[in-house]
Order: C-alpha cells, then sequence, then structure tokens
C-alpha cells in the first residue's frame, strides 16, 4: 500500500488471506489465525488510543498488544492499513448499536431518544478514536479516507429509505425524505462534535434536546400534512432499516 489510501479500500481493509478458503486445512487454520490476530490488534490499538489520545504512534499500539513493531506490520501493511482497520471497527460498533435503536418497536419519542443516545455513548466511551478517524491522519500520515464522512452518508442513506417508507404510509410527499434524513444527520454529528469537546451539559441533557427538537420538527412537518403522531403511542406499522456493518446495502422494509 502506498503513502496514500482510496477510500474504497476501507471496504476491502482486511487482509487478502481473509477471503474464503482455500480448501488446504493448514493454510485455512493459519488464514483464521490471522484473522484473529489482527482483530486483537485493533482491539490493542484502541486501548492505546484511550491511554495516548489521537497522537499515537505504531510503538503505542505494539507496547499495548504485547508485541514489537515488526509483529505488527506482519498484519497490517503500514499505519494507513491500521487507521482503515480502526474505522471498520468503529463503524461496526456504532451500527451495533445504532441499527437496534431505530428498529425498535416503541413509540416515536423513545425510539428517537434511544437512536441519539446510542451514537453518543459511543462518542462517550471512545471519544479519542471519534476525533482519530475525523481528523483523518495517523501518526503524523495523512490518510485519504474520510470515515466520519463515509458513516455520516451510509447512515442519512438508511434513514432516507426509512423516512420514505413512512411517509408514502402516510400519503406524504416522500421526496422529502432525503434532505431530513441529511439535516438530521448533519445535526446530530455537529452537535456531537461540539459536545465532545466543551461537555458543558451531561449526556442524558444533550440527547434530550436532541430528542425534543427532532420531534418538534417531525411532529410539525407532519401536522402541516394532516397528519397527527402521538409521540408515546407506537405507530402501527412498524417501519425497519436492514444495514450490515459491512455497509454492503441498506434497505427499508415493513416489519410484519
Amino acid at each position: 500500500m502506498g503513502d496514500r489510501v482510496k477510500r474504497n479500500n476501507r471496504h476491502s481493509g482486511k487482509p487478502r488471506e481473509e477471503s474464503g478458503t482455500t480448501g488446504d486445512a493448514r493454510r485455512d487454520r493459519w488464514r483464521k489465525h490471522r484473522i484473529a490476530r489482527r482483530a486483537e490488534f485493533v482491539e490493542a490499538a484502541l486501548s492505546a488510543l484511550a491511554a495516548h489520545g489521537p497522537e499515537l504512534g505504531m510503538d503505542d499500539v505494539a507496547a499495548a498488544a504485547g508485541v514489537t513493531k515488526p509483529v505488527l506490520y506482519r498484519h497490517f501493511e503500514d499505519k494507513a492499513d491500521l487507521f482503515l482497520a480502526l474505522g471498520q471497527r468503529g463503524t461496526e460498533m456504532l451500527l451495533e448499536r445504532l441499527i437496534p435503536a431505530i428498529n425498535t418497536e416503541l413509540a416515536p419519542l423513545p425510539r428517537i431518544r434511544m437512536a441519539i443516545d446510542a451514537f453518543f455513548g459511543l462518542i462517550e466511551e471512545h471519544p479519542n478514536l471519534y476525533r482519530l478517524l475525523a481528523r483523518r491522519s495517523f501518526a503524523d500520515k495523512t490518510i485519504d479516507a474520510d470515515v466520519v464522512a463515509e458513516d455520516k452518508e451510509i447512515i442519512a442513506t438508511a434513514l432516507t429509505a426509512l423516512f420514505g417508507d413512512y411517509m408514502r404510509t402516510f400519503s406524504m410527499d416522500s421526496g422529502a425524505a432525503e434532505p431530513w434524513a441529511y439535516g438530521l444527520v448533519g445535526m446530530v454529528q455537529n452537535t456531537g462534535e461540539w459536545w465532545l469537546e466543551r461537555r458543558s451539559m451531561s449526556r442524558d441533557a444533550i440527547v434530550e434536546y436532541l430528542t425534543q427538537l427532532i420531534w418538534a420538527a417531525i411532529d410539525g412537518l407532519t401536522r402541516q400534512q394532516g397528519v397527527t403522531l402521538d409521540p408515546n403511542l407506537p405507530l402501527e406499522e412498524n417501519k425497519v432499516v436492514q444495514l450490515s456493518a459491512q455497509r454492503e446495502r441498506t434497505e427499508s422494509t415493513d416489519a410484519s
């Protein structure tokens, strides 16, 4: 891998030996071992991030993993490769929390609250991971991959499908689904970055403020179309998002 990493390399950030089986039992066992070791090193990098902040280097990661740098480089081509693996792990953690929250069959208001809290919970627990990915550099090396922007686009695309389904159910113009989705995701992300640096209020407080603001916008817009929703009653049709951590595709379907 060269000094610059293309965006689509993030989607293929796993080593080549991960793809499929070879038919050779010994080689397959070695492949699985390397996958497991690589995952262990990513977790060690997360620990090093928590201890040293976004300025950490490969020495810090190796020390956290209890290995030498040459061992680390057997599993990652360079710093950029490790950065991309950290980005992939961050995406997995976000979607593991966010998608169940979005898909819960609760009433609209608690459903919104859970989804927002999932995001704020992750950046509160892993603030340095978010800072590292947002600044797009690792150990003084610029990375040509905007992980945060990619996550934003993937989530907004999923919400566009979700909003569109609901709007069609209520005979509303679904053309507004995409700008609503991108506006909502951008607002939550920008507020999250502000909160992460300022910490001028509790996580519960900022989640509640955003929940009320988002619901007020949805309620106002739906009422303009003659649709009145009770924020504390589950909707008759529960639309869900199907979105994998590997970002293969997104779609919205009926849960029934």
